[in-house]
């Protein structure tokens, strides 16, 4: 079971305030469009203000998504064309491949492309993220049942996925829906089971990536690339887990996603700090000279917001407050109030920091991290009204 009435430092956020907070985060966004509408933001920020970049990297999507949700919000076309702007970006990455073999298609095309199909119709939205979901099943390998994460397709040091492609798989279950073809969604209906089968310990916590035996298909052993080593808790491995479980509940209603939300959500919640914003790994906990990840503690209140959809009853109440407080300590403590302070909407997340025990490129430390800005305007927005989501 899980307790709801933990000793956190943390009021709900008042609908007021979540208003007052949305409307800070879309002036934001309208503030940044001249910087990127014809590129893209980068991962993170650098001194709390993000560099321009091209759209190669796997985080590209992030930035559009919130302009999407910008144009949700206020109603204002200036977002709109923007958004549909940044979406022929993103069919001309995809139809010439540009840095698109790895597994992150969801993370690229279900806020940019997927969004601009669902709110506007946009043909060539639909056509991208089509070309997206089939370049993701590309990497689909039949033994070990699993969409390998990045690198050379079956090199047996690639040999593995990563907890984050929960993520991607809506973009492949909205494939099916609209193609009529059914191997998307088998493809991550296998997925989800691999990672429910291995990526998991027995405590809840989760293993950040899993490797696979190439000849046999067995499962291997678990490691890390961006947690503290590889037997802690990766904070945004374990927010990436709830979000991920409460998404494929959606699609496949399975009481063991159910359940295995239920507990990864009982384990981060466990090892959280007062003010309910993880470090950027669970190893740490009240008191450590570590930096905060703020984005994880968006993805889950996205997580709780979608379960509660879900579920209804007194447990979507309970959901439903806890993701307020989450968002709750972000708005007070995290939320960028101030645009001469940083060009972001979150401070305080962190990308990748480097440990003895890692295999990471250190970046983003301490810093806007541009999937904490879209989940947090994404959590708002769940919270303002009845959302129809991207993903």
């Amino acid at each position: 079971m899980i307790d709801f009435k933990q000793d956190f430092d943390v009021a709900p956020i008042s609908d007021a305030d979540v208003k007052a907070a949305g409307d800070k985060a879309v002036a934001q966004v309208l503030r940044n469009l001249p910087d990127y509408t014809y590129s893209m933001q980068n991962h993170s920020s650098v001194d709390r203000f993000y560099p321009a970049c091209d759209n190669t990297q796997w985080t590209c999507g992030f930035w559009p998504g919130e302009v999407w949700l910008a144009y949700e919000w206020s109603g204002n076309e200036v977002f709109r064309h923007a958004a549909q702007i940044q979406v022929q970006s993103f069919l001309h990455r995809i139809e010439n491949k540009i840095e698109v073999d790895h597994h992150d298609m969801g993370f690229l095309y279900s806020p940019t492309c997927v969004a601009a199909w669902k709110l506007v119709g946009d043909e060539d939205g639909r056509k991208a993220a089509i070309l997206a979901a089939e370049q993701l099943i590309s990497r689909y390998h039949s033994v070990g049942r699993f969409i390998q994460a990045w690198g050379q397709m079956g090199a047996p040091e690639n040999y593995r996925y990563i907890i984050d492609c929960l993520l991607n798989l809506p973009l492949l279950y909205w494939a099916s829906a609209e193609t009529g073809d059914s191997k998307y969604a088998d493809i991550a209906r296998i997925h989800a089971a691999t990672t429910l089968a291995h990526s998991i310990r027995p405590d809840h916590s989760t293993y950040h990536t899993f490797f696979m035996d190439p000849e046999t298909g067995e499962p291997v052993r678990g490691e890390t690339c961006q947690g503290y080593k590889d037997d802690s808790d990766w904070a945004r491995g374990q927010a990436w887990g709830v979000y991920g479980m409460a998404l494929s509940y959606r699609y496949d209603r399975r009481e063991d996603y159910r359940q295995t939300f239920d507990h990864l959500l009982g384990f981060f919640l466990k090892r959280l700090p007062s003010d309910m914003v993880p470090y950027w790994d669970m190893i740490f906990t009240d008191g450590a000279e570590e930096p905060r990840d703020s984005s994880s503690a968006a993805i889950v209140a996205c997580g709780l917001l979608e379960m509660a959809d879900l579920v209804g009853g007194p447990e979507a109440q309970d959901y439903r407050l806890l993701a307020r407080r989450f968002v709750g300590s972000l708005y007070q403590t995290y939320a960028v109030k101030d645009p001469s302070v940083s060009n972001g909407l979150v401070l305080h997340g962190t990308y990748s920091k480097k440990s003895p025990h890692n295999t990471c490129t250190p970046e983003g430390v301490d810093e806007c991290v541009s999937w904490g800005d879209y989940y947090y305007l994404e959590a708002l927005t769940r919270l303002s009204r009845n959302w129809s989501s991207y993903w």
